[in-house]
């Protein structure tokens, strides 16, 4: 398994009217909760433990997204502490009749290992994966 495979994750979601306001677009919590599914996913395939998010660092909505689109969420480990885990998590809107794709919004996860007893577990480090793998 190469190391962008533990790394990262692409998750396709489609989004329908009962996501999306008045406006027919879609609600900033929805797109919060997709985007923290997608940095959990992509945290724990790195650490192989049981994750929970500490904090989002900071979520920047760019574009809006509208009902029928299709999401696509990227979500990268960027970096790691000692049982901690940083995943930086993209989404774009792609419209299924055009094809005209665009970033929505971008944000940044802290998520925690867990070990079998729910205290917080080493990860191997980012750039030790890094160098292993190289």
């Amino acid at each position: 398994m190469t190391h962008s495979s533990l790394q990262s994750v692409t998750m396709i979601e489609m989004v329908f009217p009962d996501q999306t306001n008045h406006y027919g677009t879609l609600f900033g919590g929805h797109a919060l909760r997709l985007m923290d599914k997608a940095a959990f996913v992509a945290a724990s395939r790195y650490s192989r433990h049981t994750v929970v998010t500490a904090c989002s660092e900071r979520v920047d909505f760019k574009n809006a997204v509208h009902h029928g689109n299709l999401i696509e969420l990227n979500a990268s480990v960027i970096s790691t502490g000692r049982t901690s885990m940083t995943v930086a998590v993209t989404l774009f809107a792609e419209d299924l009749i055009s094809g005209e794709r665009q970033l929505c919004a971008e944000g940044r996860f802290v998520l925690v290992a867990l070990n079998e007893e729910g205290k917080p577990a080493r990860v191997r480090s980012f750039t030790t994966k890094v160098a292993e793998e190289n």
